[in-house]
């Protein structure tokens, strides 16, 4: 092979070398950056906001706009925001502390939510079980119908509730008219219609992780116990349930977090009389114009719901350590 062969042949492999290098950073900056934006989007959409509503529940109600004394602001350089450090006051949380109409907001919120949730479990968990045994053609259709009523606004699903619960609504008329009851029912403003219109609204958030994990079963793990003489009833607590946990675990976890701080329906359909947080949080904010207590309530209510999240997370990660 002559000279000038041999450095053709060096040269085409250094630049195939040099484009697979490239290729190769390519890749791994498309990785990196997959990685990145999810990070990226909690940063700037929940830990940015998050920051803000926490400095804002260390000042102090003031008569301005916004309603309250600016803290930890930079407009004076890095002395005057040192300075202001000496100014923030956890006031704000041990009134919170204090006053028995937030610590009963919060703990009938938790109460209501859990409640909820497990109505929501004990309604969805036969409708994920039937979408998921029925026929591979039909199941296309039942998750449509699962979903269907995410098409109509969230606030006119509420509201027509209130013409089926009302005293002289659709409810009371038709058991009125089949003999069942005497006389209507007071179900509007009450915490049965809550709980109603949560296990209605957020049965979809329920069903879908359910179904989700009872398709991906292997049923003939239950042809097998009823083979070897297993009941329906201890097959299904035995094999079915927990295969299906991560189902129901994160169904619950969709449902009673949003429950949690739920304040259109208790508006709606709980009346004036019912206290839940998210309804508290809405009247000091907009009603009282206290932005610095609000923001203490937010602030209290998201640690509330994440810290048991993450304490359940690192519980399941070390379950997960010692199976393996």
């Amino acid at each position: 092979m002559s000279n000038a062969a041999v450095t053709a042949v060096a040269s085409s492999r250094a630049t195939a070398a040099g484009k697979s290098a490239l290729a190769r950073l390519g890749e791994a900056f498309v990785g990196r950056l997959v990685i990145l934006i999810p990070y990226l989007w909690l940063v700037f959409f929940f830990l940015i906001p998050f920051v803000i509503v926490f400095k804002i529940s260390l000042s102090q109600t003031a008569i301005a706009i916004p309603p309250y004394t600016p803290v930890l602001g930079f407009g004076d350089g890095l002395a005057g925001f040192f300075a202001q450090l000496n100014e923030l006051s956890i006031d704000n949380y041990t009134w919170l502390t204090q006053d028995a109409l937030y610590v009963n907001a919060y703990v009938t919120s938790v109460i209501v939510a859990a409640i909820s949730t497990v109505l929501t479990l004990l309604v969805g968990y036969p409708i994920a079980y039937g979408m998921a045994r029925a026929p591979a053609m039909l199941r296309p259709t039942l998750l449509m119908l699962v979903i269907l009523p995410f098409w109509t606004s969230f606030l006119i699903r509420v509201y027509a509730w209130i013409g089926i619960l009302k005293p002289e609504g659709l409810l009371n008329q038709l058991l009125l008219a089949t003999g069942v009851i005497s006389q209507p029912l007071i179900i509007l403003n009450t915490y049965t219609a809550i709980f109603i219109g949560i296990v209605y609204s957020y049965l979809p958030f329920m069903v879908l992780p359910l179904y989700s994990s009872l398709e991906k079963m292997d049923y003939s793990l239950i042809e097998a116990a009823k083979d070897l003489g297993c009941p329906p009833t201890s097959a299904f607590w035995k094999i079915t349930f927990p295969l299906s946990l991560p189902g129901v675990i994160a169904g619950c976890l969709l449902v009673f977090i949003p429950a949690v701080g739920e304040f259109v329906i208790p508006d709606l359909l709980g009346g004036s009389q019912t206290l839940m947080i998210g309804k508290t949080l809405w009247n000091e904010f907009f009603a009282n114009r206290d932005w610095p207590v609000s923001s203490a309530v937010a602030v209290i209510l998201l640690l509330l719901l994440i810290v048991p999240i993450m304490l359940f997370q690192r519980a399941q990660a070390r379950a997960q350590e010692q199976d393996k």
